[in-house]
């Protein structure tokens, strides 16, 4: 599989790495949108919403917790959160992705 996201999970890609556990990664956006532009990933490969099945809901729950966590842990207290899905809504990775952003 040739996912850039996949490359940074398994370590073939360098980044900033804020987070990790067995689900998830989080990173800082190379292309940062705000002052404080993280992204956050399943280890699982989605490609998008759009690919989600039954058995992820627990998962797309997890991964909005998980962003309340890095924003708690950053002492953010206000943020954004963005998924795009699908070329035509930004989504330039096809690997589903959390944006949170913030200005501090």
């Amino acid at each position: 599989m040739d996912c850039l996201f996949c490359k940074i999970i398994n370590k073939e890609v360098s980044s900033d790495i804020i987070y990790e556990d067995d689900k998830f990664l989080a990173f800082k956006d190379i292309n940062p949108k705000a002052p404080i532009h993280f992204l956050i990933i399943p280890k699982k490969h989605i490609t998008s919403i759009n690919h989600l099945q039954e058995e992820d809901k627990m998962l797309i729950g997890e991964l909005i917790f998980l962003a309340k966590k890095i924003a708690e842990e950053k002492n953010l207290d206000g943020y954004q959160l963005h998924i795009n899905v699908g070329r035509n809504g930004g989504q330039i990775i096809d690997h589903l992705h959390l944006h949170l952003l913030a200005n501090k």
